[in-house]
């Protein structure tokens, strides 16, 4: 190779490597939630990213051989990222673990320990690249700005990727880019062509896998798995989109049925069905479509039948259509007009397209208005009416009870959500709600508390008298109506439920007898916790219950976080005795990688730099105030990036475009005041640039804190692309001003102690790893609010260590 010119910066190959580094992180999550888990996923991938820590302590203290070699070291790094972003996971896929035997065989440490050895490979590679072109302190600013807009435009390319191909072809995509980024490298180091030619050569192997290797090996733990054991079973088609690898299963000997909570006394069998899988789980159901809609009366025994039971509706809007079956269940009872809501137009594709002779086309047929929307985003823009707003069953029922959504946002359970609800439905109408029966009771009550609170909010003076909840063997159906219940409702609840053996948990008036007649519990816990919530000991039986079932809000929108962090210890002490199953893995994996990532990042990132600077370095840089400022920016970036994503995903009503275009816009604008920083810095010097920006940033989010609901309320029914071209002008400012802290820190480096620039940077990725899983515990507690301001202040405080981190 030729020895490296004065000004070989590489721009173009870092901005395609830093592209293709976040679209690896993306589809990785993306493939890892598919042959294992999501809350998996969450932690290795957590913890691999680790690797861009590490990165720096290797640079740091390997500082002269890697610039002594700096082409070699850059090509290479890019190579061996490329190589094992596709071999690791080939690897990853052999090794199979049930993930909760975590809680007691130590042995499954040794999986995840593998998934990390494995995982954090590629990432070092791609931060080694990275860390080398910037610690050389050649044009730092728009080396960075290269950086964050190649990151940013490889998040839109992926979110198109998805709608067109299965994930394991765009890691196949991913890694072949990761090539061409390293023949690019060659051109810009003005390498020899008999290495440009040998680039090129091996652009193509990512392709040459055997098929074998290409087929996603599924945990054998997971729903799909598991009904692929049935005889005959098979797989008859898969699609891929940005909301799920869908999956449709035949079981032409074993009859699949599905219908969760069906009565024991139910009479009539369900038709044939076609079982639909998204990631691998969360099985749902595409049902025959009969000659005579009478033979679907079976659906009319299962708990979301009652409020066709209670008055004669006329137009309906379903939240949630799926696979069908709550369409179903409205056109037995003769409902003239649906409307289904349906947010991933694949899975409309599938039931009425691909299986419409199968389905009947049913999101075709005349009495049924679809819509491809999720459900608050089409009643924001929707000025209708309907006499029932039925929420169906959202997710799978061994998620929901071990806990696994306890990281996942819900906008449609909170009391927001249930104002609007109310908003739209006649003056008679009813809103319906679907959930699976967890004991000890806790989704029940969250449920019934968030509906009373939201019911008070509307000015209702008593709004137990709105209220109804009954409960089959596995699911519990709350109505919640804008007037008030009348006897008739009551007693045609009372002949519903008793004709089927569902319990009544709760109406106006109810009689403590009345309760836990058919599908018996020791005591009536789910009456006892109702009647706790409808009294005035309500917040202080709130604080005392055993799970956290305070209401849902927009700004906490965890509905399925449950578990209270002061009883984890006394459940673990339970496991002997079966209690483990009370355990939220949601919630345990933020806490384990937050463990993990402290832990990790002292071993393996400060305490080798610190011995090494200490040992050998004598700078005019204090190195607390070093680690202070670039730690605190990696944290209040990702508060602030992640918080904001959020919020814009409500706003915007489609939440992977909203995140898909918030980050991006992040990402862009904050490249593009990167590149700007180094001009200011040169016309005010870096402390004024950074006093600048930092108090820029601080105002804006204060600013947003206190008025972005009240301009999200006024312009929220305003055409999609109006409210993006907001989103974008109100995220530019900001990330503009949020690109000028890390590019002036190191150019400050670079001129009093450059061999810190890699520390730096080690130090920097290490923060932004802990910042995104500290944000989430944060917003878990205290809400997203708290995230943006604690993101401020980590802000002032990297500004102080600034202005005093040039004083040793």
């Amino acid at each position: 190779m030729k020895r490296d010119k004065a000004l070989q910066i590489p721009f173009l190959s870092l901005g395609l490597l830093s592209g293709t580094a976040l679209a690896y992180e993306i589809i990785l999550m993306k493939l890892f939630s598919i042959i294992q888990f999501h809350h998996l996923a969450f932690l290795v991938i957590s913890l691999a990213l680790l690797g861009y820590g590490i990165s720096g302590t290797l640079l740091a203290l390997f500082r002269k051989v890697f610039h002594k070699h700096f082409s070699l070291a850059y090509l290479l790094n890019i190579l061996l990222f490329a190589f094992t972003a596709l071999i690791d996971f080939i690897i990853a896929e052999h090794i199979q673990f049930n993930p909760e035997e975590l809680l007691w065989e130590r042995e499954a440490l040794l999986g995840i320990f593998g998934y990390f050895l494995l995982f954090v490979l590629p990432f070092l590679f791609a931060a080694n690249a990275t860390g080398l072109a910037l610690s050389r302190g050649r044009r730092i600013p728009r080396l960075y700005a290269a950086d964050m807009m190649g990151a940013g435009i490889g998040t839109l390319v992926l979110l198109t990727l998805l709608y067109l191909l299965h994930p394991f072809s765009i890691l196949q995509w991913i890694a072949t880019v990761g090539l061409i980024a390293a023949y690019i490298a060659s051109w810009e180091f003005s390498l020899s062509r008999f290495w440009k030619f040998q680039l090129l050569l091996i652009i193509l192997l990512p392709w040459l896998l055997p098929n074998s290797w290409r087929t996603l090996s599924i945990s054998p733990y997971k729903g799909l798995s598991q009904t692929l054991q049935i005889k005959d079973t098979r797989i008859i088609e898969e699609l891929s989109s940005p909301l799920g690898l869908l999956t449709v299963v035949k079981s032409p000997s074993v009859p699949l049925r599905y219908a969760p909570g069906l009565s024991l006394e139910c009479p009539f069998e369900p038709p044939e069905q076609l079982a639909l899988f998204t990631d691998g789980d969360n099985m749902n159901a595409i049902t025959y479509f009969p000659e005579k809609v009478e033979e679907l009366a079976y659906l009319d025994y299962l708990t979301s039948a009652l409020p066709y039971h209670l008055n004669p509706l006329q137009k309906i809007l379903i939240i949630g259509a799926g696979g069908g079956a709550d369409l179903l269940q409205a056109l037995y009872h003769k409902i003239p007009s649906i409307h289904a809501v349906e947010y991933n137009p694949m899975v409309v594709k599938i039931v009425d397209r691909d299986f419409g002779e199968f389905s009947g086309h049913l999101y075709s047929r005349e009495e049924i208005h679809p819509h491809l929307l999720d459900g608050r985003g089409f009643l924001t823009l929707s000025s209708e009416q309907y006499d029932l707003i039925n929420l169906s069953l959202m997710d799978a029922f061994g998620g929901s009870a071990s806990g696994l959504y306890a990281l996942s946002e819900n906008y449609l359970y909170t009391i927001e959500a249930f104002r609007l609800y109310l908003m739209h439905l006649s003056k008679q109408g009813y809103l319906s709600i679907t959930r699976w029966v967890k004991l000890p009771p806790r989704d029940a009550p969250k449920l019934f508390i968030t509906a009373l609170t939201a019911l008070k909010t509307l000015q209702i003076a008593e709004p137990g008298k709105h209220l109804v909840m009954i409960r089959g063997w596995q699911t519990t159906t709350l109505i919640v109506k804008r007037g008030t219940f009348s006897q008739r409702e009551i007693t045609a609840l009372k002949k519903f439920s008793k004709e089927r053996s569902f319990d009544l948990v709760y109406y106006p008036g109810i009689e403590p007898k009345e309760t836990n007649h058919y599908n018996l519990l020791a005591k009536p816990f789910f009456y006892e916790v109702i009647m706790k919530l409808l009294s005035s000991e309500r917040e202080r039986f709130i604080a005392h219950y055993p799970f956290d079932i305070k209401p849902t809000t927009d700004n906490q929108p965890y509905f399925n976080h449950f578990l209270k962090i002061e009883n984890i210890g006394d459940i673990y002490k339970l496991r002997g005795a079966g209690s483990l199953y009370l355990m939220e893995w949601g919630y345990l994996i933020i806490l384990a990688t937050l463990l993990f990532t402290l832990i990790g990042g002292f071993l393996m990132i400060l305490l080798p730099l610190f011995f090494q600077h200490r040992r050998e370095l004598k700078t005019p840089i204090s190195l607390l105030k070093l680690v202070i400022y670039f730690f605190t920016l990696g944290i209040a970036f990702m508060f602030l990036e992640i918080a904001f994503m959020h919020r814009f995903s409500l706003y915007l009503s489609h939440p992977i475009f909203a995140a898909s275009i918030t980050l991006s816009a992040f990402l862009l604008f904050a490249g593009a005041g990167s590149a700007f920083s180094g001009y200011a810095v040169s016309r005010f010097g870096s402390a004024g640039t950074l006093r600048f920006a930092v108090m820029g940033i601080f105002i804006l989010g204060i600013i947003y804190l206190l008025f972005l609901d009240i301009l999200f309320h006024r312009t929220i029914t305003l055409p999609f692309y109006i409210k993006a071209t907001i989103t974008l002008f109100l995220v530019a400012p900001m990330a503009f001003l949020m690109g000028f802290p890390f590019p002036t820190g190191l150019g400050a480096l670079d001129h009093k102690a450059a061999s810190l620039i890699p520390w730096a940077w080690g130090i920097n990725g290490y923060a932004s790893v802990l910042g995104a899983t500290l944000a989430t515990w944060i917003a878990i507690h205290w809400g997203f609010s708290s995230v943006i301001a604690a993101g401020l202040i980590i802000y002032l405080v990297a500004l102080v260590s600034f202005a005093k981190k040039m004083r040793k």
